[in-house]
């Protein structure tokens, strides 16, 4: 592992964690790996920034999800 790659550290080695938004057919829409021992709540507003879903046609990629899902870590 490279210098700027997101380990944390355990007695059971390195850990990484990846945080994810899905749409309602799973399809991945953003991803987010930190190391293992950063606190999950802490990455719902970077995983919700890192959302774009491309439009037909013209203009801008959404960026805000109609509805949102998330376990209690969140």
């Amino acid at each position: 592992m490279g210098a700027s790659a997101p380990a944390g550290r355990s007695r059971g080695g390195f850990t990484t964690k990846l945080h994810l938004s899905a749409d309602g057919r799973c399809r991945p829409l953003s991803l987010v790996v930190t190391p293992g021992q950063r606190a999950d709540r802490t990455q719902l507003e970077p995983v919700l920034e890192k959302i774009r879903v491309p439009q037909p046609g013209p203009g801008r990629p959404r960026k805000k999800p109609d509805n949102l899902a998330a376990d209690k870590a969140r």
